[in-house]
């Protein structure tokens, strides 16, 4: 009988509603809680301005890393499971404020292009809430389909959407 495999996936992780500070801690309890996986890193949180209607408050943001042996399409469900459960209602406004958002930014090196799942999460070499906190726990991740986390970072912008970390 072979071991079991153990693949690297890196989740984002972001909230600007009710108390996003905590809902953003308790999302990383969550997935520290999840069945198959093991919480190997997260990185410090990310005060950011929203991305599309700007009339909504600003986002407290985090990377998570974990190592997993659960399938991909079963970890997104699991990862909506938790979303569910700290109130954030599927089919909201698009870009709009959410009480937690867990987004499958990378699994295992793979690229997946599928109806219910893209991987890498779209849009990841334009977000600076994304970047800047994954490449305080993994700078030299080659995100499939682009480059390293840290050269995807030094190439986007600290200033658009206003970004800061905060802890």
């Amino acid at each position: 009988m072979s071991a079991p495999r153990w693949w690297p996936v890196y989740i984002g992780i972001g909230s600007n509603l009710d108390s996003p500070e905590n809902q953003v801690r308790q999302a990383i309890a969550a997935l520290a809680d999840l069945p198959g996986s093991v919480l190997v890193s997260q990185s410090g949180l990310y005060r950011s301005a929203p991305v599309g209607p700007s009339d909504q408050p600003d986002f407290i943001n985090a990377v998570a890393a974990l190592l997993t042996q659960t399938e991909a399409h079963d970890l997104m469900q699991q990862l909506q499971d938790i979303e569910r459960k700290q109130g954030r209602p599927r089919g909201g406004e698009r870009w709009g404020p959410r009480a937690i958002d867990l987004d499958l930014l990378a699994y295992a090196g793979q690229i997946i292009n599928e109806d219910d799942l893209m991987v890498p999460h779209p849009g990841i070499a334009d977000r600076n809430f994304v970047l800047l906190p994954w490449q305080e726990i993994a700078p030299n991740y080659r995100v499939p389909g682009h480059a390293d986390v840290a050269v995807l970072a030094a190439n986007i912008s600290v200033s658009e959407p206003h970004i800061e970390r905060i802890g």
